[in-house]
């Protein structure tokens, strides 16, 4: 996935059962966000290697003068789904 600068994806949760569902992603170029809610924010640079427990609520884009682009892989298995939900608000974004 390729991210233009400032873009980020909304705010989701990955489900999987029995280990299922567990998302990997590998920051290939540019630098980007990674945020899980209620953690700080990860800035993410080529070679960023992050493991997205099930059930976590996350997002992740490119930071506001960067492309970014990630590999993002995904245990397969029984019960996987993705939840989309809210946007990620301007206000959290423009504090990074």
């Amino acid at each position: 996935m390729t991210f233009e600068p400032g873009c980020r994806n909304n705010w989701h949760i990955h489900h999987g059962e029995d280990g299922a569902g567990e998302q990997v992603l590998l920051c290939t170029a540019g630098s980007g966000w990674y945020q899980e809610e209620g953690k700080e924010p990860i800035s993410m640079v080529p070679g960023t290697v992050i493991r997205v427990p099930v059930g976590k609520k996350h997002w992740h884009g490119a930071k506001a003068d960067s492309w970014f682009s990630h590999v993002a892989f995904m245990t397969p298995g029984e019960g996987v789904s993705n939840e989309w939900l809210e946007p990620v608000s301007d206000e959290i974004y423009n504090a990074l």
